[in-house]
Order: C-alpha cells, then sequence, then structure tokens
C-alpha cells in the first residue's frame, strides 16, 4: 500500500508525509469491515487506489475547497477522511444518515487524533435546517443521481462556495437532467472534468456547482418527495 500511495501522491502534486495516518485509517477500515458492512473493496492495495488517492483527487483538480467541507453521505469516510487526513487545516464534517458508520468514524478520527473531523448522524435534508449555507464546500460520492444531489447539498453551501460530485466518466444525461435543479437552487455548473486515478486507468468525473446565489428556503425538500419528484 505504502507503494502505491507513494507514487500516486507524487503523481497528484501532493505531499506524503500524510501516508502513516492514511495506512492507518485503512488498517480501522478493514478490520471494522470484518463485522461490519463498510465497504466490499477489501484488498488493501485497492483501497489505496480506489477510495484513498480517488478521494484525494479532489485536491489535484485545481480548485480550492475552503476551509469548511462537509461530506454528503459519506458512508465509510470518503472522501472526506481522506481529505481532512492530508489537509488538517480544513475542518471537515462528515455527514451520515447510519448511525454504525458515524460511530466507526468518530473511532477512527480519535484514534487518529484528528482534530479537524467533526462527525454527523443526521439526514442531509434535516441537517440542512440548522447548517444552512454553513460550508464552503459540499462533496458526496454517494450513489445518488445528480439533481437529488444538487438537493441535498446545495443547501449547505455559502454563496460564493460550491458543490463537488464525484461521479463515473459517463454521466452526460445526468448532468443534462440537472440542469433545472441547479439553477432553482442557487447554482451554476462551472466546470466537468474528468481524471484518472493515479497508478491506474479508471477514469472518474468532478461535477462542480458554483453556488451563486441563496437557496430558496422551501429546499432541500422531505427526502420521499425529492426521490419521488426530482427537480
Amino acid at each position: 500500500m505504502r507503494e502505491i500511495l507513494e507514487k500516486g501522491l507524487t503523481e497528484t502534486g501532493l505531499g506524503t508525509s500524510c501516508i502513516p495516518a492514511l495506512e492507518e485509517f485503512s488498517r480501522l477500515l478493514l478490520e471494522k469491515n470484518k463485522v461490519m458492512n463498510l465497504t466490499a473493496i477489501t484488498e488493501p492495495a485497492d483501497v489505496a487506489r480506489l477510495h484513498l488517492l480517488d478521494s484525494l483527487c479532489l485536491l489535484g483538480s485545481g480548485g480550492k475547497l475552503g476551509k469548511s467541507v462537509v461530506d454528503v453521505g459519506t458512508g465509510a469516510g470518503f472522501p472526506g477522511m481522506p481529505l481532512a487526513i492530508a489537509v488538517p487545516e480544513i475542518e471537515v464534517t462528515l455527514l451520515d444518515s447510519l448511525g454504525k458508520r458515524i460511530a466507526f468514524l468518530e473511532e477512527a478520527a480519535g484514534a487518529l487524533g484528528l482534530k479537524n473531523v467533526s462527525c454527523v448522524q443526521a439526514r442531509a435534508e434535516e441537517f440542512a435546517g440548522e447548517h444552512r449555507e454553513s460550508f464552503d464546500t459540499a462533496v458526496s460520492r454517494a450513489v445518488a443521481a445528480l439533481p437529488m444531489l444538487c438537493e441535498l447539498c446545495l443547501p449547505l453551501v455559502k454563496v460564493g462556495g460550491c458543490f463537488v460530485a464525484m461521479k463515473s466518466s459517463h454521466t452526460e444525461e445526468e448532468i443534462r437532467q440537472s440542469e433545472r435543479a441547479i439553477r432553482v437552487l442557487g447554482g451554476r455548473l462551472a466546470d466537468v472534468e474528468n481524471y484518472r486515478i493515479p497508478t491506474t486507468d479508471v477514469l472518474h468525473r468532478l461535477v462542480k456547482v458554483e453556488k451563486v446565489s441563496p437557496t430558496p428556503r422551501k429546499y432541500p425538500r422531505r427526502f420521499a418527495l425529492i426521490k419521488k419528484q426530482p427537480l
């Protein structure tokens, strides 16, 4: 794993001092995965490439995440935990609705001594009620359609900030279907950038939505309605 991370981080233009912490997080993840379902990726080399390096491609994209980042639907902590490990000056909020996942992430953050991580168990649409337009950046690698992700994430972002969705490289139709949602929620499609995960031939995509005006107060709606009637 170390060799893969060294090569991948160098290729991305990032420093390698965070490697021991990334390795330890991977160890904690795979150990906990033996007793609860956190990830289907269980080979350390694959964790290094498809979880850790993929997450850190957010930092090599040329964009700035700002000082406060919320990872919506963080799951096992991706991309939020690698970001927090690699960039200690960023305050990262890991948001997930499943308590067991959040309990693991709290345990891992404590074991790693991360002071810049907050772990929150809540649904995104409920969390937005008290943390509306509080973050410089919202990120999500969650498996959900882009119009739905926009409604869950953009209300959390300050005007002038951005929402970055990590997607597969074949999402042209999904992006087209999200145009109305982006506009209604106060956003503007700023960039669509394909990237290759370092040390692999895997292509993924960053969809960047800039927040240009406040999100109307009626959004986000209840999750059942978001799912049934996407914008």
